[in-house]
């Protein structure tokens, strides 16, 4: 005896299935079930990762349980398809009976949801005939239109559907289910009952029937953790009457025994599930299916792919080869070609080149394939991997053979133009995104607890708030963890109850979305591979399979990135050649400029790819770049990991004392040199391991992946190779272990070099630009964050700060975007509130057929009158664009809103359009002049400071012209620990602050407990942060718009957005003497014998590149007792805190006081 569950849902029936697939297969072994079969709803989205759990489940139990792959699908009997009204839909088994069948119903799946979708994708009687060869079908649960037909009494009509559905298989391919869960239909009949019809109807017919559970969790006690997804799903909380949920506990995957319990009057309906089991026999197809590259005539790939590449060889070293280059390439072509791979290589060619051909921003690489030197010779990479010291085994190994996976940049905005292009090159229905899946994470299952159980929403935030940040940490780990957490658990009945129903969710799937960057190209129309479906936002065709198990079908994906750094090239560039003629290409910026390295070491990085931040302003500080190895070994030692281990400190302090470095053995200093004998790149492990121990390259990827993964099994057989090896060529058995044991620790953190290089390469493009080409640099910045307005904010205070003032926008001068002129940066007239595109464009337009517009007046005549209105006007005057003319706001507002300027003037457009000439223009000297009016002077009367600000923020959502704080800026730079912007990007929690700034945004809310609260903005110059008070009464005089204040409290980190709890908020209320800081001057002291040549020409470098308006003294004491006392001729910023870190790194204490 034995049995095998056929309708089964998991996790991917999303928000109703609560069964994990892997514990499914895992409980089929555990209960002797030789299979199980997925059948979600309308998807298929979880049969790769069948496969994978069965074939896991077998290397660690040694049971095999066969997968069935197939679905339950939503029949229609209206063939018309027709999108109205709610129709009924019925539900239906479908199962692979084989690889035609697996194909059929994939065709079939894709069909109903591509095709034919509405509230649910519905599937035709024609279209199960369509695709019906190698599928067994089954009547499935109560929803299924035999079962309804019975259950409404119309037996007749249950027969002729059965004849109908069971004519389309082979015969014995359709079967009658039975299920009972105990539960009684729409029409009173307990599904005994209903069974019992079901059996005659199928005896009567000559068909068979099948048991099934339609189980949706995995155990019993999983009904509960099933109902808390369906509330979620439905969005309706637990308590709530008449909301959608299962009758009873018992939709599990129950042993044999009780399925046969269930069933005890249909013994052979138990017995024919190993039949259909039996039946069932597809392999998923995991050969590569890559596209067919489009060849010239009488060329393979294998020989255009090596003309290819010998093209590039030759356009990069020229003509002829080195030879060293010619062996490596010579090399990498051949394990490419033995694993099948040219046309990979030529597709990804060929895109990119298209690419740049019409001027789309192209990155210089990403990930492994920089260490591939065909890469670069093709043009798909731009650095060139023998002199970086960069590993093809890294990306392809003649001891691994799997899918290639090349990541390529583009222009965020233009990247969809690429993926257009390949659905043109190869055919749109061969090419398709990829669905993503996103799970329950610890905080997100406490959340959604929270509300499906009814508790406040402060429960589930004060539950989130003890959890912490830790990425990827589990409600189990935050209980051993943190003993608040763990003491709520065992004290708090709701924080009880939150933290199961949370754990009994925690990992499960939520929610489908797009993959960012994922597309597949296909040789074959997708569909006849992989099942697909609409994406629910966008409306875009998608796989249903997860990108993660697409390369393991054999499909080809690619990940188009789009990077908002190389927009910032092509706008930066572009300006650059339109003020000066110069024509810059961002890929023949060098990567060794003095400039762009000085910029780094000053610490002005702000929009400088990867490397702005406090934590890169302070490592450049410490260790600055003087060569771009030093940037490539930046990027890959400025990560959480080697930053926790410790790992940058042992680096920064060896290259400071290179003569205290040691190599291990001298034969290894070429591959630890140049980041001073520290195993940084993942690279080093491996080039050790060939140098030292004669590992082969695809040996010393094996160990790479061991180590970095933690294989200890795999890591203990390489280990004794390595010793071995060592010992064979000459190493010391102790130099050997040695280094084993720092490689093992270091390979945790240790980076891929190839991505850090090809990462560094865009650092000094940008600090190129940004060095050579401030202005337009910064332009091209604030262009490509249009739109995000914080982004702007704290890039417009760093340009402001760093001597790229940005200026109000300007009618003679503003384009669209962000616009570099003598003197700053012009804000784009598209940021201006109101005012649209068309009218940007009619005004630069006029502008430049008939010069710069004199004054409103002359605008208001010019400008065609169809572009703009009231308001338009209104916003260019208030945001400051006609300042340029010499009329003042205030001024411009009158004539717009007490005169009949604006009405007068289309009139006059009006009468020029319909041929009427006035009086005026008869008499003019200039027939063309038009109509000149009496234009008032400009009267020099302006809006007080305050209200002009105001309008200015109402508009363009920010300051430009100045800002409030402005005169506080030296106050809050001594206040403010930390700026907003440091807060909102900051991980860790602060118990006790103080901040200063403006009040915005104040919103007055009663609690539950009749208190007023109030939650509000506290801004600085170049952000702001979410501060709540619980006691608003208290400081209800204090917190008003645009009050200056300092708030003391608590600050904490939050996943939806960090905040400042404030306890105290007082007015601040500085005098004018206070206003304007009177400099600090800071004291130095130190012991004579603490200055030498090296230490005193660190000091003045120090201090020369922290400037400022405060004054410096060094005290040096001597040996007798007395002390010297030098005034500096320098200035310096007393409150910078980079400033006093350089001075405790450079003496190990602290030298400094102020005065």
């Amino acid at each position: 005896m034995a049995f095998v569950h056929l309708h089964n849902h998991t996790e991917y029936s999303l928000l109703d299935g609560a069964t994990k697939v892997y514990d499914m297969v895992k409980r089929a072994a555990d209960l002797g079930m030789p299979a199980v079969a997925i059948t979600d709803h309308g998807v298929m989205s979880g049969v790769p990762e069948l496969a994978d759990a069965c074939d896991k489940v077998k290397a660690e139990t040694g049971t095999w349980v066969k997968p069935i792959f197939g679905c339950e699908i939503y029949f229609t009997t209206d063939s018309s398809l027709k999108k109205e009204g709610k129709q009924k839909l019925h539900h239906m088994i479908l199962l692979a009976k084989n690889n035609t069948g697996y194909h059929n119903i994939v065709k079939l799946v894709s069909e109903s949801h591509v095709d034919n979708f509405y509230y649910r994708p519905r599937t035709t009687f024609e279209m199960l005939e369509k695709y019906s060869e190698g599928v067994i079908a089954t009547s499935a649960c109560i929803a299924g239109i035999i079962p309804r037909c019975v259950d409404a009494g119309k037996i007749d009509e249950a027969i002729e559907w059965a004849k109908k559905l069971s004519a389309l298989y082979e015969p014995g391919d359709f079967y009658i289910e039975l299920q009972d869960q105990g539960i009684t239909s729409d029409a009173g009949k307990t599904q005994r009952e209903l069974n019992q019809q079901l059996t005659e109807i199928a005896n009567h017919l000559g068909l068979k029937t099948i048991a099934t559970n339609d189980f949706h969790y995995l155990v019993q006690e999983d009904a509960q953790a099933q109902d808390v997804m369906l509330c979620i799903g439905t969005n309706q909380t637990i308590n709530q009457e008449k909301r959608f949920k299962f009758p009873n506990d018992q939709f599990y995957m129950k042993t044999e025994e009780e399925m046969r319990a269930a069933l005890k009057d249909f013994p052979e309906a138990c017995d024919n599930t190993i039949e259909v089991a039996e039946k069932c026999n597809v392999e998923l197809e995991r050969d590569p299916i890559l596209p067919k590259f489009p060849l010239p005539e009488g060329e393979t790939e294998e020989s255009w792919f090596r003309k290819r590449v010998q093209e590039g060889l030759v356009k990069r070293y020229g003509d002829p080869v080195p030879e060293h280059v010619q062996k490596q390439a010579d090399y990498e072509m051949q394990v490419i070609i033995d694993q099948g791979f040219p046309a990979y290589f030529l597709i990804v060619q060929e895109y990119i080149e298209w690419a740049r051909s019409q001027g789309i921003g192209v990155g210089p690489g990403r990930g492994s394939a920089a260490g591939a030197i065909v890469a670069y010779a093709m043009g798909i990479t731009d650095l060139d991997p023998l002199p970086n010291g960069l590993m093809f085994e890294r990306f392809l190994s003649p001891e691994r053979v799997e899918m290639p996976d090349i990541d390529v940049d583009f222009e965020q905005g233009r990247r969809e133009e690429v993926i257009n292009h390949i659905k043109d090159v190869y055919g749109e229905d061969h090419v398709s995104q990829v669905i993503t899946f996103g799970t329950l994470q610890a905080k997100n299952a406490v959340r959604d607890a929270a509300r499906v159980l009814d508790y406040p929403y402060s429960t589930g935030d004060r539950i989130c708030k003890m959890i912490g940040n830790e990425l990827g940490i589990t409600i189990d780990q935050a209980l051993e963890t943190n003993p608040d957490l763990a003491k709520a658990y065992e004290d708090e009945p709701d924080v009880h109850a939150v933290i199961d129903a949370a754990k009994s969710i925690e990992g499960h799937v939520r929610g489908e979305g797009v993959h960012a960057c994922a597309t597949i190209i296909c040789r074959d129309p997708m569909a006849d591979h992989v099942p697909m479906k609409r994406d629910t936002k966008g409306g875009g065709i998608i796989t249903q399979y997860d990108g993660h198990y697409t390369p393991d079908l054999g499909l080809l994906k690619m990940d188009f990135l789009g990077l908002r750094t190389l927009d910032v090239l092509s706008i930066a560039c572009r300006n650059i050649e339109e003020r000066y003629g110069t024509k810059i290409v961002p890929e023949e910026i060098p990567t060794n400029d003095e400039k762009a390295f000085e910029l780094m070491q000053s610490g002005n990085m702000d929009g400088l790819f990867q490397v702005e931040g406090a934590l890169y302003v302070s490592l450049f500080k410490r260790l600055p770049p003087k060569q771009f190895s030093d940037v490539v070994a930046s990027i890959a030692l400025n990560r959480p990991g080697p930053l926790e281990s410790g790992m940058v400190e042992d680096y920064i302090k060896a290259a400071k004392n290179p003569e205290a470095v040691h190599y291990y053995d001298d034969r290894l200093r070429g591959i630890l040199e140049e980041t001073h004998g520290t195993m940084v790149y993942q690279e080093q492990i491996m080039q050790i391991s060939m140098v030292m121990s004669g590992f082969s390259a695809g040996k010393s990827d094996k160990l790479r992946k061991a180590m970095g993964k933690k294989k200890l099994g795999v890591m203990r057989g390489l280990q004794a190779d390595w010793d071995s090896g060592a010992v064979e060529n000459g190493y010391s058995l102790e130099v050997a272990q040695q280094i084993w044991q720092d490689a093992e620790k270091f390979a945790k953190y240790a980076f891929n070099k190839s991505h850090s290089a090809a990462y560094a390469i865009l650092v000094m493009r940008t600090a190129y630009l940004k060095a050579h080409y401030p202005n337009e640099f910064m332009a091209a910045v604030l262009t490509s964050y249009m739109g995000s307005n914080d982004k702007l904010i704290r890039y417009i205070a760093s340009a402001n700060h760093n001597g790229t003032p940005v200026l109000p926008p300007d009618i003679n001068s503003s384009s669209l975007e962000f616009t570099p002129v003598d003197g700053g940066i012009r804000f784009g007239l598209a940021g201006v509130r109101g005012v649209g595109e068309k009218v940007v464009q009619a005004i630069i337009a006029e502008r430049e057929a008939n010069g710069p517009f004199t004054s409103l007046h002359d605008f208001v005549n010019r400008v065609d009158s169809s572009c703009y209105n009231r308001k338009t006007l209104e916003a260019l005057i208030k945001s400051g664009a006609f300042d340029s003319t010499g009329y003042t706001r205030k001024q411009l507002m009158y004539f717009v809103d007490e005169t009949s300027l604006l009405d007068d003037a289309a009139k006059r457009q009006k009468d020029k359009s319909a041929g009427q000439v006035s009086m005026f223009d008869m008499f003019a000297d200039d027939p063309d002049a038009g109509f000149v009016e009496d234009i008032p002077e400009p009267d020099g009367v302006e809006w007080d400071k305050r209200t002009k600000l105001t309008f200015e923020k109402e508009i363009l959502k920010m300051y430009v012209s100045d800002h409030p704080l402005s005169p506080y800026e030296n106050y809050l730079s001594r206040t403010n620990k930390y700026s907003m912007t440091e807060l909102n990007e900051r991980e860790e929690s602060i118990k006790n602050i103080k901040c200063a700034g403006m009040v915005s945004d104040v919103n007055v809310k009663r609690t539950k407990r009749n208190t007023l609260m109030a939650t509000f903005n506290l801004e600085d110059l170049a952000g702001s942060i979410e501060c709540i008070c619980f006691d608003y009464e208290k400081v209800s005089d204090v917190l008003e718009e645009d009050a200056v204040v300092t708030v003391r409290g608590k600050f904490e980190v939050s996943d939806r957005a960090n905040q400042l709890i404030g306890y105290e908020i007082e007015k601040l209320e500085l005098t004018e003497e206070q206003q304007n800081v009177k400099p600090v001057c800071m004291e130095l002291q130190v012991q004579s014998n603490e200055l030498n040549a090296l230490s005193s020409s660190r000091l003045l470098d120090i201090l020369k590149t922290h400037p400022g308006n405060d004054p410096i003294v060094l005290f040096v004491a001597q040996t007798d007792g007395s002390r010297m006392r030098a005034e500096l001729p320098l200035t310096i910023n007393a409150r910078d805190h980079m400033l006093k870190a350089d001075l405790h790194d450079l003496f190990g204490r602290e030298i400094w006081k102020a005065s």
